[in-house]
């Protein structure tokens, strides 16, 4: 049987940075019959140079979450953290896509992500919960994360450049089915 025809409900598509998860993500949100809600993120760019991320909600809200310029205390290498954006926005997003049933789309679960403890517990809600979820996350190892992959109701896939185009079908196909109102 391929790929095409399983129908997996707990996605987390993984890989190295700029190999195309977000815009697969998007691709693939945006060609299904129904709704979804979450988030996905977005650099910020300054003169050709990233400068930070936003997040935006699949309902078009937007909020800067990580910048070079803001000023908070907490911080992932050269970015400065807004967990309470995150929480008021992404979060937000995340938890009212799971009581609406909704696919839950949650782009990233990374380093900045879960800095916050809302975060966190949003995502194992999202996990936990009956709806299905089609989510990035972080390649390399952390506590966190590593726990995440290991479960044993999520399908983990590489997104690599000779995967792609086909990883868009494939995970339509896999998720029109699923959740139909």
């Amino acid at each position: 049987m391929s790929e095409a025809h399983i129908v997996i409900e707990k996605i987390l598509l993984t890989g190295r940075p700029g190999c195309g998860k977000t815009t697969l993500i998007k691709r693939v949100v945006n060609n299904l019959p129904q709704r979804a809600g979450g988030f996905y993120t977005e650099e910020i760019r300054d003169r050709g140079t990233r400068a930070g991320f936003k997040i935006v909600t699949l309902d078009g809200d937007e909020v800067v979450f990580a910048h070079v310029d803001l000023k908070t205390s907490d911080h992932v290498g050269k970015y400065r953290l807004d967990l309470s954006a995150l929480e008021a926005v992404g979060v937000k997003a995340v938890r009212e896509a799971v009581q609406a049933r909704q696919l839950v789309v949650i782009d990233e679960i990374g380093p900045m992500e879960i800095r916050s403890a809302i975060s966190r517990d949003a995502v194992n809600e999202a996990l936990d919960s009956k709806v299905p979820v089609l989510a990035t996350i972080f390649a390399r190892s952390l506590p966190f994360t590593d726990a995440i992959k290991s479960r044993p109701d999520v399908t983990l896939i590489e997104v690599r450049p000779n995967n792609r185009e086909r990883l868009v079908f494939e995970l339509q196909n896999g998720l029109k089915g699923l959740n139909r109102r």
